[in-house]
């Protein structure tokens, strides 16, 4: 009796480490978060970040080109004519850099706007004059405010040379654009977001600063 429940124990374990074996073997290995989210190319390693820097400019400009196209036939200003034009017109320059960089790093591109973009060209395509002209200028420049962060955060901390270089082109191309927005008198800055709040000092920065005051 006891032979054969021994035996049955020893056959079972055996069951159990067989099946250990094939779940080891059919089911696919972890994969870790932090190394899916980047991939290494020629020009160093391309990261979520990296790769959402260029699909944020190539919206950018699916909107940014047609609301240019509005101010030629809609603004009442003759300015917003101008920047109107001006932006079209880097925008038309900085897409093409958007498309050979991401074809170079292998980063699928959007063809259309996002849901909010759409929404701003919808508003834009229905107004005229005066309010055209306020709407242009505050929604762009609020816009500009925005992907300016991204860049600008992106260009600090990238580690490919390739967004690298697209990086500090997109800060040239987006600070150019919010003064010219600006330059129509329209922006109304009180609307803008606030700059974060900064962060307090360390402690020993602040007692030395209290002795330079003694």
């Amino acid at each position: 009796m006891h032979r054969l429940l021994r035996g049955e124990l020893f056959m079972l374990g055996g069951f159990v480490v067989a099946a250990a074996v094939t779940i080891v073997l059919v089911m696919p290995p972890s994969i870790d978060p932090a190394a899916a989210s980047w991939t290494q190319t020629s020009s160093g390693p391309l990261t979520a970040a990296d790769r959402d820097l260029l699909i944020k400019v190539r919206q950018a400009g699916l909107w940014e080109m047609p609301a240019g196209e509005y101010a030629q036939t809609r603004a009442e200003a003759q300015r917003v004519k101008e920047v109107g034009k001006l932006i079209m017109q880097d925008h038309m320059k900085l897409d093409l850099i958007t498309r050979q960089t991401a074809k170079k790093l292998g980063v699928a591109l959007p063809d259309e706007p996002n849901a909010d973009q759409q929404s701003w060209l919808a508003q834009l395509a229905a107004e005229s004059g005066p309010a055209f002209d306020k709407d242009y200028a505050n929604l762009l420049r609020a816009a500009h405010g925005k992907v300016f962060t991204v860049v600008a955060a992106v260009r600090a901390g990238t580690r490919n040379a390739e967004i690298r270089k697209f990086a500090e082109q997109g800060i040239n191309f987006v600070m150019r654009h919010m003064t010219l927005l600006e330059s129509t008198g329209l922006v109304d800055h009180n609307q803008l977001p606030e700059p974060p709040s900064p962060s307090p000092a360390p402690p020993v920065a602040m007692a030395v600063e209290t002795r330079r005051h003694i």
